[in-house]
């Protein structure tokens, strides 16, 4: 009876210093990837800003081809929403937003996730001209932990997991841009 207790309390200790570790640690996260694609900058931004040029680079995109896909509105225009469903639990359901565009230099967007998990997050594509035939590309992605799983973050490393996804689409992307 004595180790039982002992294994109760040590488990509710865990879960206690889980839930404070929680309350003290940083919910927010954020990652950034760059490439820098030899065309000029107007070409590149005229390609990314439209969120269904998407399905040839981006790396969750391409995971589920046959995923059910609908958009509605302009595509490459605020407002435009590209809304996925699939049946791979890596890919799961949601939408992305156009939300704003500085013409030539930043797209901002929503993603709504629904499933695996519920999360709105943003990210952004934003273009510098390095040279008259180079542009740097970024891709960018914010979002927030909810309590208590934020004292997950350590042992996930965001960064590390997404941010090579991230890499991998914009290469791809400079690799599909430079062929053209």
């Amino acid at each position: 009876m004595k180790i039982l207790k002992r294994i109760i309390f040590g488990l509710l200790a865990l879960v206690g210093i889980i839930l404070i570790a929680g309350l003290l640690m940083n919910r927010n996260y954020a990652m950034e990837r760059e490439v820098t694609i030899n065309l000029p900058k107007d070409s590149v931004f005229q390609y990314i800003k439209h969120i269904k040029n998407q399905d040839q680079f981006s790396v969750w995109n391409k995971k589920d081809p046959n995923s059910k896909r609908t958009f509605t509105g302009t595509d490459g225009q605020v407002g435009f929403i590209y809304s996925w469903d699939s049946t791979m639990d890596e890919v799961g359901a949601g939408d992305q937003e156009i939300k704003k565009i500085v013409e030539g230099e930043r797209i901002d967007f929503e993603l709504r996730f629904k499933r695996p998990f519920e999360a709105n997050d943003m990210a952004y594509f934003s273009t510098e001209s390095i040279s008259p035939n180079q542009t740097k590309v970024k891709w960018g992605f914010t979002g927030t932990m909810p309590y208590p799983m934020n004292a997950m973050m350590p042992l996930m490393n965001m960064d590390e997991m997404m941010g090579k996804d991230l890499q991998k689409g914009l290469d791809d992307l400079k690799i599909i841009l430079e062929k053209k």
